[in-house]
């Protein structure tokens, strides 16, 4: 039983602390330009990232981890069969595992792995409104890894892959928008510097793969994945003199949140 959406502030900050206390284990798979940024967006957060992407080892390694992300963003060969057989083994575990199908649409190899991974049925799906919008089927993509479309243009696409695999579908924009196929909450936190820095996005994924292997409501987790994220955006903002020294602020604000900060700003809708 999902909690109601105006219990998800508290949710929010019990996740928090629960990520702060457990340290879990988030295995990536992740691309190559954003791995070092990723494994610090972790750390600062409390959890362990691990990036174990190569095939013998990827499933094993699935069964032990708190939680798995999967992001399509440089999906070489050796990588997409790690990728199938995390994701066959994080099924098989139970451990909740994201699918980020970055850059989806135009690009034929991705596209395609896309669809086969989100068939296996993930626990979350977290993209841009063209790469959800392009995951449904119902258009062409973005212009690469930047979306074309609104947030409120992917919502429909949202809910039917939701409806379609069970999974929690995240779509990221100017106000976040989270689904399970029948409800949708607006998250609206962030800070458009998270743009102008390279893993802004896919590091998303990997916090949302900390929340999920903690908390067990799934639609809780990951509205407090976003808005955990997302104030510490706004706090490093308001302290950064533009995109570099945005990405080391926003590290320490994800190390130093604290509840009531959390309390006082989270825009949960």
């Amino acid at each position: 039983m999902t909690r109601a959406p105006e219990n998800l502030i508290e949710s929010t900050i019990r996740a928090w602390e629960a990520v702060r206390e457990q340290g879990p284990l988030v295995q990536c798979l992740t691309n190559a330009v954003v791995t070092g940024f990723t494994a610090n967006v972790l750390l600062a957060l409390g959890a362990a990232p691990a990036m174990v992407d190569i095939p013998e080892e990827a499933g094993p390694f699935a069964r032990i981890a708190s939680g798995v992300l999967v992001n399509l963003g440089t999906p070489g060969s050796e990588q997409r069969e790690a990728m199938r057989e995390a994701v066959a083994a994080a099924q098989e575990a139970g451990t909740p595992w994201v699918l980020d199908p970055v850059a989806i649409g135009v690009l034929p190899v991705r596209t395609a792995l896309a669809a086969e991974l989100v068939a296996a049925g993930p626990s979350i799906v977290r993209g841009n409104a063209s790469e959800i919008i392009a995951l449904d089927g119902s258009g062409a993509g973005g212009r690469g890894v930047d979306a074309t479309d609104g947030v409120e243009d992917a919502v429909a696409a949202a809910r039917r892959i939701a409806q379609a695999t069970g999974a929690i579908v995240a779509v990221s924009g100017a106000v976040d928008v989270v689904t399970d196929g029948a409800r949708e909450v607006r998250l609206g936190n962030g800070d458009a510097l998270l743009t102008r820095v390279t893993g802004g996005g896919c590091a998303l994924g990997a916090v949302m793969a900390a929340f999920a292997g903690v908390d067990e409501d799934r639609l809780a987790a990951v509205v407090a994945a976003v808005t955990v994220y997302n104030v510490a955006a706004e706090l490093a903002a308001a302290r950064a003199a533009g995109p570099g020294s945005f990405a080391v602020a926003f590290l320490d604000a994800l190390a130093r949140l604290d509840a009531d900060t959390l309390r006082s700003r989270a825009v949960i809708a």
